[in-house]
């Protein structure tokens, strides 16, 4: 009888949650620290947001591995397009770029499953949610990872974002304040861990307005 191996895979799933709200003036997104493998975890103080440009900001969770990859292919796309433009690429722009990093690698994809944060050419905050083949939507609030089954009914429950099918088409920005909205993400982070072995140690928080871009931190449970 011959042996069996257990199938190789590329991939691996680390774990961990995102989530973005957008608001008339701000753009608030948020993570867990904890990156993970099967019931072992790999290190406790991990950033899963990354800083893209100066008014756009991308969460990730999935494979950590191909997050990195993408992150980097996203900086040097960015990087050639300031050299030819002179200028940074806005969010909305950024958000389109993003999408096509994705699809172009449809057939091997990054298993990495994004919000994009940030606010848009008239100062209002938006929020794009991808899958792993960059389809991709704008919306008032997204989120992505192990907790998203958790947090997103919540999320739904507290904000009710209009209908796309809508016409005239409704603005998908929530009616919260800055600090309403850092408080619930806070609420939906305390409730997710205590469901959610891969969503634990701390809730990195990165708040954009047109003051700039600063970050809070919350801790979580860590058993």
């Amino acid at each position: 009888m011959t042996k069996q191996h257990p199938a190789w895979s590329p991939y691996d799933n680390n774990g961990g949650t995102c989530v973005a709200i957008a608001g008339a003036d701000y753009c608030v997104i948020a993570a867990d620290t904890r990156m993970s493998t099967g019931y072992s975890i790999l290190t406790r103080d991990y950033s899963k947001i990354c800083k893209l440009a100066d008014k756009c900001v991308m969460a990730s969770s999935g494979f950590q591995a191909d997050v990195k990859a993408l992150q980097k292919l996203l900086a040097a796309r960015h990087l050639i397009y300031q050299h030819q433009h002179n200028k940074q690429m806005s969010c909305p722009g950024m958000a389109q770029l993003l999408s096509n990093t994705l699809y172009y690698k449809r057939f091997f994809p990054y298993y990495s499953f994004n919000v994009l944060g940030g606010l848009d050419n008239e100062g209002k905050g938006c929020v794009y949610t991808y899958d792993a083949v960059g389809s991709y939507e704008r919306v008032g609030y997204s989120s992505q990872g192990s907790g998203f089954t958790l947090i997103m009914p919540f999320l739904d429950n507290q904000l009710k974002s209009p209908s796309p099918l809508l016409l005239p088409a409704q603005d998908a920005v929530t009616p919260l304040s800055e600090a309403e909205a850092v408080d619930l993400v806070k609420t939906c982070f305390a409730s997710a861990t205590e469901r959610d072995i891969y969503t634990a140690n701390k809730l990195e928080i990165v708040v954009l307005n047109k003051g700039g871009i600063h970050r809070e931190y919350m801790e979580l449970r860590k058993d």
